[in-house]
């Protein structure tokens, strides 16, 4: 059979030489293996921007004079009964400091200092580490190093801990930013072994899908082969820039998702076109220049989506393309070689070890069974069919009129985490800003100026008026050089908290203009807060580009692949429905608290501020495929037969278990993440398997089918002035007559 498109002639090249291909991805897997062994790679917390805001600015001469962010650590000791002014709790207090100061390789022992040390020497400070009620009190323990090396410092500050606190009555907690750290990793390796978790349920689905184990093994074969191969790859990038510590995250479930479907669509439809009577080698070209070109330019689609997180000027977004581009990138390349080759190895084995009520080796019923049905349905009342979803899809979007964006910090963190109990009693009884503290840096040839000295008194007097908002920690520091001074103080609540973000805008936007007005010094604030907000306004004016570099690619990829003007425009507009759709329920849940207690998820003041931003460029891609591998189907019946209704239907038809089986695999991996126990990665699976499961129900069943009836055959209308526009559909000529064969047989070689 002669074959018109490049994935039909890979298909049977891959399949005629599988022991070279085979030979091949062992070979590449073994090369990344060893080069990701041989390689030191860096995965790190810390974001950057990389468009140099003030918060970075301030964060870059903080490094450039200290070496590194301090990390503080609040050791919080309280005790249910005795207060600091009893022996026995100074007897504890001086144990655990003493304790503390035999490990110099992970704190700075000579900062480490408590009330008792404090009061003795008549310091000033010392009244402001103890509670009102004198039951607990603040041992401050700064751990030597960066964030990215904290872990092994916070564990020997619990072990210390622990060591002193055995036996008695005391409740000693650590917070700081190096524990809320400690504790998101934890939670997040958690979360990626729920995601691993969601394996035998993708699998179960794939049995039911084929009716057959042979079959249902292949895509997961063709998924593992594609995560490890861009695992060990995004290890080999990490060693040359440092990229996010929740990138494998990301990945897995990318990876798990389209790596499955991808599988899933090439074998149903190498499975049918054996049923339908080709030789074996013809079904794999049709399945190539079919099914594998649609996995192509799903692919690409997906990848436009993901290729929106490098506009983003800072580096946790950057990683997660670079991840989850990787990853799809791998998949494409196995779907369209390796699975080939095992299919031709296998043959009509793909169909062995059957399952009783579900066996169907691939046929698909011509005009009866439930979706046959249901798209007669559909398209018999198609405006009802259009408004009725439309509008359901709409409702559901509304609640994101109310959409506050931010991050939910330490509040992201399960109720057990000892980080955020720590925040907790920080936060009742002392500063909770105190964890991170914001800090203003005031450069100038010489900050002993009188102007400059003028300036900071106004400042610190400023922030002292306002003792229910701003907490000076300490004073001023002047460095060695004579060329700085640094202010630091609390903010209310933590760091991403609404109050906090106002209080910080009031002092960048009223206290320090009105203080250092004339006094010819350079004024930034940096810490947590403050990177926060930089973090938020970038998002804001960010996402609009994104915006339209993704939608606008997408339309120009859909008008080539499949030469409709109409198409590609419905697709992005049922795709913004979705997306809106889950948007509404992330926000109603979340935010606004319906339905979040039964359903186990907490409420939060604000939706984490990447999300809506991370969960549209990712779903863009992965609702494509939908669209991608549905209408593929429609065009090429209505290529044959020139019948816009028969094509719809038979499209809906032969797709519908299929696409079905792809969703619910796409919902067990994206609902893995919704049932950690993060809030953020709540929030992400939620939205996630909201919008695919919209997507390939509402969207899928109702919408599309029924706007094409009404359209009719407006759907492939192209203007003749775009006739330049290059053809690069998925869907192959009219294959030729079948050569007679018997599905069971061998077939070819």
């Amino acid at each position: 059979m002669e074959q018109a498109g490049l994935t039909g002639r890979l298909a049977v090249w891959s399949a005629r030489r599988r022991w070279w291909v085979f030979t091949a991805w062992v070979t590449i897997v073994a090369a990344l293996v060893v080069g990701s062994t041989a390689v030191t790679s860096t995965f790190t917390n810390q974001v950057e921007f990389t468009n140099d805001p003030d918060s970075q600015r301030a964060a870059d001469v903080l490094v450039e004079y200290r070496g590194a962010d301090p990390l503080v650590e609040q050791v919080v000791v309280s005790h249910p009964q005795l207060t600091v002014d009893d022996a026995e709790y100074r007897q504890f207090v001086v144990a655990l400091v003493a304790e503390l100061r035999q490990h110099p390789t992970a704190f700075d022992v000579t900062g480490l200092t408590s009330y008792f040390e404090l009061r003795d020497a008549g310091s000033p400070f010392a009244e402001g580490l103890v509670s009102a009620d004198r039951r607990t009190t603040l041992v401050p323990a700064r751990l030597l190093g960066e964030l990215d090396d904290s872990a092994e410092k916070v564990e020997v500050l619990k072990e210390a801990v622990a060591a002193v606190t055995a036996g008695t009555a005391f409740t000693v907690l650590n917070g700081g930013f190096a524990s809320v750290n400690d504790d998101f990793n934890r939670g997040a390796e958690e979360d990626l072994k729920s995601e691993q978790r969601v394996l035998p349920v993708a699998f179960i689905v794939l049995v039911v899908v084929f009716g057959a184990v042979v079959a249902a093994v292949v895509p997961m074969v063709i998924a593992a082969v594609s995560i490890a191969s861009a695992f060990m790859a995004i290890a080999l990038v990490a060693a040359i820039w440092p990229l996010s510590t929740f990138v494998y995250n990301v990945s897995l479930m990318i990876g798990l998702a389209v790596g499955i479907d991808y599988a899933l669509f090439i074998v149903g439809r190498f499975r049918e076109e054996r049923v339908s009577g080709h030789e074996q080698r013809a079904a794999i070209a049709i399945t190539g220049d079919t099914a594998s070109r649609a996995v192509l330019f799903s692919g690409g689609a997906v990848v436009i989506g993901l290729a929106g997180m490098f506009v983003v000027p800072n580096t946790i977004f950057k990683s997660f393309a670079v991840g989850a581009i990787t990853v799809v990138v791998f998949t494409v390349a196995v779907a369209l070689t390796l699975l080939p080759a095992i299919l031709s190895l296998l043959g009509d084995n793909v169909n062995r070890l059957r399952v009783p009520f579900f066996s169907r080796q691939g046929q698909v019923d011509s005009g009866r069974g439930f979706w046959a049905a249901a798209a007669r349905t559909v398209m018999a009342r198609p405006w009802v069919s259009v408004i009725g979803s439309v509008g359901l899809l709409v409702a559901l979007a509304i609640p994101y009129a109310q959409i506050e964006l931010g991050f939910t910090g330490v509040g992201a963190l399960p109720e057990s985490s000892g980080a955020r109990q720590a925040f907790e009693v920080l936060e009742r009884e002392f500063v909770g800003g105190a964890v991170s503290p914001t800090e203003i840096v005031v450069q100038a040839d010489d900050v002993s100026a009188d102007a400059v000295q003028a300036s900071v008194g106004r400042v610190v007097a400023a922030l002292q008026a306002q003792p229910a908002l701003f907490t000076i920690l300490g004073e001023p520091e002047v460095s060695p050089a004579g060329d700085l001074v640094i202010i630091p103080f609390a903010v209310p609540g933590e760091s991403a908290s609404a109050a906090a973000f106002d209080a910080f805008e009031q002092v960048r936007d009223e206290i320090v203009p009105a203080a250092f007005e004339g006094s010819g010094a350079t004024v930034l604030i940096g810490g947590e807060t403050p990177l926060n907000v930089d973090f938020v306004d970038s998002l804001s004016l960010y996402t609009p580009v994104i915006f339209v570099f993704v939608l606008g690619f997408s339309f120009v990829l859909l008008l080539m692949v499949f030469r409709s003007l109409i198409v590609p425009l419905k697709a992005i507009l049922m795709n913004l429905l979705s997306v809106g759709a889950a948007y509404g329920v992330v926000v109603a849940i979340f935010q606004l608290g319906w339905g979040a207690d039964l359903l186990g998820f907490g409420t939060v003041e604000k939706i984490e501020a990447w999300l809506p931003l991370f969960m549209f460029t990712i779903l863009f891609g992965l609702s494509m495929d939908y669209h991608v591998f549905l209408l593929s189907r429609v065009r090429e019946a209505y290529d044959q037969s020139g019948d816009n209704t028969a094509a719809v239907e038979h499209g809906l038809r032969s797709t519908a278990n299929v696409i079905t089986g792809a969703a619910l695999i796409m919902v067990a991996v994206f609902a893995g993440f919704a049932l950690g126990d993060l809030v953020m990665f709540q929030q992400m699976g939620t939205g996630l398997t909201v919008a695919i499961f919209l997507d390939a129900t509402v969207v899928r069943t109702v919408l599309v089918p029924s706007a094409m009836e009404l359209l009719g055959d407006w759907n492939w209308y192209l203007p003749p002035w775009l006739d330049w526009v290059p053809d690069l559909r998925v869907e192959a000529e009219p294959p030729a007559p079948p050569v007679v064969a018997t599905p069971g047989g061998e077939g070819s070689d």
